[in-house]
């Protein structure tokens, strides 16, 4: 063998050698990192398990639902923020009954639902156990119930217009000021108020002064329409061909806040010189004097309603 040759097989022996030396090395790293990794996930494994013998005995078996179910789990907190989230739906759904309090009071934040969210289970799905006894007084009395009388009439339609910016439960604790400031709602009364006595009336009773006003327009008006159809009453039943309008909700957010029906009203009464008597005030009016029952199925009061409808 020549002294080229030699030099060269010395040459590739020193260089896998020195291959072999990196991948003892690589290898040796390796397992030093899996040790340690391992060694990580043995001291996490040993923590959950100490924290979990806190809880569970060792030896004992237990059902899944006490892992699923119990308080502080993953699920009973997702529990928690749904159903304090259906709550705050269900307060937002619907402006019957709710006072700005009510909203405001309530945090979403907070995981932790309300004591009782679910509304009566034999009332309209708008009243909750927060809503005011006096706005769940006039749900299962008089909402729904037809109304032919003009004075109440005249009532019905200025409160329907006075809770606008503000909510039923306000408007119906106000309910004897109003009956008390518009004589008892005697059109013929009312209709002669001077600009004197609406600005006494606006300062009294802290009502703004432009729905003073509309009251008294109203009143003229109203008179004017007993010329022509002889009552108040059968100009408005007249829409509804003296029938009321029987529905058929299942879900509180089904119900409208207008209709076509209450547009065509509102058109016509916009004509004659009415005021605040837009499409969704109308509506709510002839839900409260009963042109329209729109109780929920599952309401107690729905079957009552429309038993006044079929046999008045």
């Amino acid at each position: 063998m020549s002294r080229t040759e030699t030099v060269g097989l010395t040459r590739r022996g020193m260089l896998q050698s020195s291959s072999c030396n990196r991948l003892v090395n690589c290898s040796e790293s390796f397992k030093r990192d899996s040790v340690i990794s391992n060694g990580g996930s043995a001291k996490v494994r040993g923590s959950l398990e100490r924290k979990k013998s806190k809880n569970f005995k060792e030896g004992e078996s237990y059902p899944s639902c006490l892992i699923t179910e119990a308080p502080g789990s993953i699920a009973a907190v997702r529990r928690e923020e749904v159903a304090a989230q259906q709550a705050l739906r269900k307060l937002k759904i619907a402006h019957y009954g709710r006072s700005k309090s009510t909203l405001s009071n309530f945090n979403s934040s907070k995981v932790v639902p309300l004591i009782n969210p679910q509304p009566h289970s034999q009332r309209c799905s708008f009243l909750t156990p927060t809503s005011d006894p006096v706005y769940v007084a006039y749900h299962d009395e008089e909402w729904g119930v037809p109304v032919h009388d003009d004075k109440t009439l005249f009532e019905l339609l200025t409160l329907s217009g006075a809770q606008v910016g503000s909510d039923w439960t306000s408007t119906l604790r106000k309910r004897h000021h109003f009956r008390k400031a518009f004589m008892e709602f005697e059109a013929e009364a009312v209709a002669k108020f001077s600009e004197k006595e609406i600005n006494a009336i606006s300062i009294e009773y802290k009502v703004d002064i432009s729905k003073v006003r509309g009251v008294v327009e109203n009143a003229t008006k109203i008179l004017e329409v007993k010329k022509t159809f002889g009552s108040l009453e059968r100009y408005l039943w007249g829409f509804v061909n003296h029938k009321p309008i029987s529905t058929n909700y299942k879900l509180g957010h089904k119900i409208p806040v207008k209709t076509s029906k209450s547009e065509s009203i509102s058109k016509d009464m916009v004509r004659r010189g009415f005021r605040f008597v837009g499409p969704t005030v109308v509506h709510s009016f002839m839900q409260a004097a009963g042109l329209t029952n729109d109780h929920l199925l599952t309401c107690y009061r729905h079957t009552p309603c429309t038993l006044l409808i079929t046999n008045p």
